[in-house]
C-alpha cells in the first residue's frame, strides 16, 4: 500500500474533475480558492481535502455559479451549496465524483451509501448504465495517465461486481423459463477482465435463460467437458486483453477445430480483442457482438 496516493498533482486534479491545469491556476492565483503544498523541487501537490473541494467548485461552477461568487462562500457553505443541488437534480457528475473520492479514499462505507441512494429512484440495470459504466470507462482513463494506482482501480471493479453478484443472487432464486438455450459464459487464458461478461449474466438471467457462469482464464479444453452435461450450448466470451494480437488467430482456429467440431453449438465474442480478427474467415457458428445491448437484442 506504500504507492497509494495521498497527494495529487494538478494533472491529477485535471483528469479527476474535468477543469484544466491553466484553470485551476487561475483560480487558484486569482481567488486563493486551492492552497497547494510545494514540494523541494517547488512543484504543487495537492491533498485529498483540496481534491474533494475542487470535486465540489466544479459541481457549482457547471450549476451555473460564477466562479468569483464560489470565491465569496466560506469554506463550510461550498458543500452545503453542493448538497443543495443535489438534493434538487441528484447530479450525475456529482455521484460519479461520490464514486471517485469512496475509491480515493477506500471508502466502502461511503460507495455502498452512494450505491444504496441511487438504488432508491433507480434500478440497478439503470445504476450500471447510467452511473458504473461511465465510472468504468473514466478508470481507465485516470489508470493510463497514473492518476489512480492498480489498488485504486482493484478496490472500486471488486464492489462493482459484489453489487453485479448480488443481484445475479436474487435471481437465481427463480428457474429459468427459457429452455431453448444454455449460455456459458467464460474468459480466455490470460484474460481477467471479467466485470462486461458478469453483469451479461445478469441480464441473460434477467431474461429468463439458464447460465453456466464459469469465469476468468478457463482453457480450451475444460470447455469440451460441458458437452456430457448441457445442450443447445451457446459460449460466450468477453476479450479485452486476451488472446494477444499475435496469438488470437490461432486460438480462434483452435476452438472451430475442438469446440465448435460436430456440434451445432455457437460461439458469440465481445471486447476490444475482437476487432483483431477477419471476421470474413469465421465460421458461421462464430458471431461477434459490439456491445452487450446488441447481444441482449439478439436474445429477447
Amino acid at each position: 500500500m506504500n504507492n497509494i496516493k495521498k497527494h495529487f498533482s494538478i494533472r491529477d486534479l485535471e483528469n479527476l474533475s474535468g477543469i484544466k491545469a491553466h484553470t485551476i491556476r487561475i483560480w487558484e492565483k486569482r481567488y486563493e480558492l486551492l492552497s497547494p503544498e510545494r514540494t523541494s523541487t517547488n512543484i504543487r501537490t495537492y491533498s485529498l481535502a483540496s481534491l474533494q473541494k475542487l470535486l465540489n467548485i466544479t459541481l457549482l461552477y457547471n450549476n451555473g455559479y460564477k466562479i468569483s461568487k464560489i470565491a465569496d462562500l466560506k469554506e463550510t457553505e461550498i458543500p452545503v451549496k453542493v448538497q443543495e443541488i443535489v438534493a434538487v437534480q441528484n447530479s450525475k457528475n456529482h455521484v460519479l465524483n461520490t464514486f471517485k473520492m469512496a475509491m480515493i479514499n477506500f471508502d466502502q462505507n461511503q460507495f455502498a451509501l452512494t450505491f444504496n441512494n441511487l438504488l432508491a429512484d433507480h434500478s440497478f440495470r439503470d445504476i450500471f448504465k447510467n452511473y458504473f459504466i461511465p465510472l468504468l470507462t473514466e478508470l481507465g482513463l485516470l489508470w493510463q495517465t497514473d492518476t489512480i494506482t492498480p489498488a485504486h482501480e482493484h478496490f472500486i471493479t471488486g464492489l462493482i461486481k459484489q453489487k453485479i453478484q448480488v443481484n445475479i443472487e436474487k435471481l437465481q432464486l427463480n428457474l429459468p423459463v427459457k429452455t431453448n438455450k444454455t449460455f456459458v459464459l467464460y474468459l480466455p487464458e490470460g484474460e481477467i477482465h471479467e466485470i462486461g461478461l458478469l453483469y451479461l449474466n445478469y441480464e441473460l438471467i434477467l431474461h429468463g435463460y439458464k447460465t453456466i457462469y464459469l469465469g476468468q482464464s478457463i482453457p480450451l479444453d475444460n470447455l469440451e467437458e460441458l458437452f456430457g452435461f448441457v445442450e443447445n450450448i451457446y459460449f460466450i466470451s468477453y476479450f479485452t486483453v486476451a488472446p494477444p494480437k499475435e496469438k488470437i488467430n490461432k486460438y480462434i482456429d483452435e476452438l472451430s477445430n475442438t469446440i465448435l467440431k460436430d456440434t451445432s453449438c455457437e460461439v458469440w465474442l465481445m471486447g476490444r480483442q475482437t476487432q483483431l480478427l477477419n471476421t470474413e474467415s469465421l465460421a458461421p457458428n462464430i458471431k461477434i457482438f459490439d456491445s452487450i445491448e446488441e447481444l441482449i437484442k439478439k436474445v429477447q
